[in-house]
């Protein structure tokens, strides 16, 4: 699928960036190592490679020469990968080839991620220096990877555009992959050596894809130019590298030529001219010949056939005036003046050109065979040496696994020898203690035997004990009489029917009691009920002095089984002590709520009144002589359990009578017994 860009494709796709990388920025795990000092220094000399290249390179040297005093591997590879890629700016293969080869040796005996990072990087740009792009993308690629685990952003910026270039053009898809990254990685890192870096490469895709007479893409492209040149402008005391602020220029001026004719003239020329003070103030001749050819083409084609020639002319001279002669260029230049002549329908001077180019294209030829030579050349010796370097690091692998694997043997016939020797000491043992050790054994078994025997008896007999406790806390006399008293009254009043159910519910009360104190478990259902029959007596015996309601949350199931009898001691409570006292005014209330607790384990039972609370009850205890040991039983059934269900207990806490009510409210989390 082909992306058509919109006018305000720079605008949105910038911000969708840097909203990615502000999230990453404080989202992800920072790794970063930290630079040495003597990195740096390298890094400062290397700066200076467009200004002063023997203030450069003596930096570096002087860095590399301290990092050999410290016996610092990483901080030599470093500084090897610099001297590297000042040697490529100088256009020395030997020594560029030299440093190169030794940072990715030395590399090998360091396991930090930036040093091998560095020693890929240089290694991937030599290779690509001499043509040999699968090898530059393979080393590119893992400086990148590693570069990106260090959170070296401006690194990663450069390799990212880098790795663009060397797609280009056979996979647009991949290009568009590593222009987008080498932006997010350059807004991160936030220097505009790197935004411009990315930018640049960002560009240059834009140009590549831009379709023949779409005048839309070509003004999106145009308006990215125009932002890049004016960041350059902005920033260009910061941006080191002199050069690339002239390529913006270049490419905004390259892009007006490509636009809607007739051209926007003035802005063309005047990125050109601003391209050829860089050039001039800087010395990058490659920069200022550019500005000169693509003056001259416009020149051509707008018919000042007079201006194209003194400009290609002016070309050709400066070239000459080099000390060094570029033919590829000279032939490029007579070829253009070829065409002017053809315009000019100057027939002399086009054979004197024709001449010339000749010349020049011949000797191009030859130059560009010598230099296919000299770069197969280096290519064979890198690949020989990158084989000898595999080759020793198998020999040296090798090596350490036949050390560890004489060690190994050596380690298991030790052991075997140690164990032999403690086999025979340990069998004459064994055998001479064998009697005494089944003696023993035996008299320790009948002494578990009994005292498991003596357990069994005790745990049964506390049971027993704390079952007669229960039922006797259920079954409080205080309670049995007052009911057979009410029940008794109003038979004597003649209130047969009312005396008949609650004699029936007095009766199904105790049987149920009786009954489930032997149970292990019982249903919510079945415990409701009971403690609807224990309720409705209670109010019986209070002459119906408080109201009550029970209410359960839709998720509590009505077969859920629970231990039985440990919520009425709860309600005894709250009426002898909490209700009972309010009992003549008959405005007493008792709600009872039942709910699952989050984890589904328990069953949460909440119990409230609005009695005359913890503090009043307490000072009527003082002259009561009525003792309730429901809440000392139910903690300890409650304990018990908490070996298998660690949740298992209850609370009981003060209403606040400001916000809520006067009374008490408890808590009892009840295990759901599966």
């Amino acid at each position: 699928m082909q992306i058509k860009f919109k006018p305000n494709f720079e605008k949105g796709i910038l911000l969708r960036l840097a909203f990615l990388a502000f999230c990453i920025l404080f989202c992800t795990r920072f790794q970063a190592q930290q630079i040495s000092a003597i990195e740096k220094k390298a890094e400062a000399g290397y700066s200076k490679r467009f200004s002063d290249s023997s203030a450069c390179k003596k930096m570096q040297f002087d860095a590399l020469n301290l990092a050999k005093k410290n016996k610092n591997i990483d901080d030599e590879v470093i500084c090897y990968s610099y001297l590297a890629l000042t040697q490529r700016r100088l256009l020395h293969l030997k020594n560029f080839t030299k440093y190169a080869d030794t940072a990715y040796v030395l590399s090998q005996k360091s396991n930090r991620k930036r040093t091998k990072a560095f020693a890929s990087l240089v290694m991937g740009t030599l290779k690509s220096y001499i043509d040999d792009k699968p090898q530059a993308l393979n080393h590119l690629l893992t400086a990148y990877k590693l570069f990106s685990q260090a959170d070296a952003h401006d690194q990663c910026a450069k390799i990212a555009a880098d790795i663009s270039y060397l797609f280009s053009p056979g996979s647009p898809e991949k290009v568009k992959k590593y222009v987008r990254e080498a932006l997010l990685h350059a807004s991160q890192a936030g220097d505009p050596e790197s935004q411009l870096h990315a930018r640049l490469a960002f560009g240059s895709y834009l140009t590549d894809t831009l379709e023949d007479g779409s005048e839309e893409e070509w003004r999106v492209a145009l308006d990215f130019f125009k932002v890049t040149v004016a960041y350059t402008e902005k920033n260009a005391e910061k941006i080191v590298s002199k050069s690339n602020i002239g390529i913006a220029y270049i490419n905004l001026a390259a892009l007006y030529s490509r636009g809607p004719k007739p051209i926007d003239e003035k802005s063309f020329l005047e990125n050109l001219e601003k391209a050829t003070a860089i050039a001039k103030k800087y010395n990058i001749k490659i920069i200022y010949r550019s500005a000169i050819g693509l003056k001259g083409v416009y020149y051509n084609e707008k018919g000042d056939y007079t201006k194209a020639e003194l400009l290609f002319i002016e070309g050709i001279k400066y070239q000459k005036s080099l000390p060094y002669t570029d033919n590829y260029l000279l032939a490029t230049f007579y070829n253009s003046l070829k065409e002017v002549s053809i315009k000019r329908k100057d027939y002399m001077a086009y054979y004197a050109y024709d001449t010339l180019y000749n010349k020049y294209n011949n000797l191009k030829n030859n130059e560009s065979m010598q230099r296919e030579l000299q770069n197969a050349e280096a290519r064979y010796e890198s690949t020989k040496k990158m084989e000898r370097i595999e080759q020793l690091e198998q020999e040296n692998k090798l090596e350490e696994q036949n050390k560890l694997l004489g060690y190994a043997v050596a380690g298991v016939l030790l052991i075997g020898l140690i164990f032999m020797f403690r086999s025979y000491y340990y069998r004459q043992r064994y055998y001479q203690n064998r009697e005494d050790f089944l003696n023993q054994e035996q008299a320790n078994a009948e002494l578990k035997m009994q005292l498991m025997e003596k357990e069994t008896i005790e745990n049964l007999a506390a049971r027993l004990s704390l079952e007669r406790r229960l039922l006797r806390s259920q079954m409080d006399p205080h309670f049995i009489f007052n009911a057979l008293g009410n029940i008794q009254s109003m038979i004597l009043q003649k209130d047969t029917i009312p005396a008949v159910s609650y004699l029936n519910k007095f009766a199904k009360l105790t049987r149920q009691i009786l009954e489930q104190s032997r149970k292990e478990t019982i249903s919510v259902e079945e415990e409701i009920r009971t403690l609807k029959n224990y309720i409705e007596l209670q109010q019986l015996r209070l002459n119906n002095g408080f109201d009550y309601s029970i209410i359960c949350d839709e998720s509590v199931e009505n077969d859920l089984l629970i231990p039985p009898l440990l919520i009425q001691p709860f309600i005894e409570n709250a009426v002898e002590h909490g209700l009972k006292p309010i009992a003549k005014n008959g405005n007493g209330l008792l709600e009872i709520y039942f709910e699952l607790a989050s984890d589904e384990q328990n069953l949460i039972c909440t119990i409230k009144d609005n009695g005359i609370g913890l503090a009043a009850s307490r000072k009527l205890k003082l002259n009561d002589n009525h003792q309730s040991l429901s809440t000392t039983i139910t903690d300890e059934r409650l304990s018990k359990m908490q070996k298998d269900y660690p949740s298992a207990g209850f609370q009981v806490l003060e209403r606040d009578s400001e916000t809520d009510s006067t009374g008490c409210v408890v808590i009892i989390n009840i295990p759901i017994i599966d």
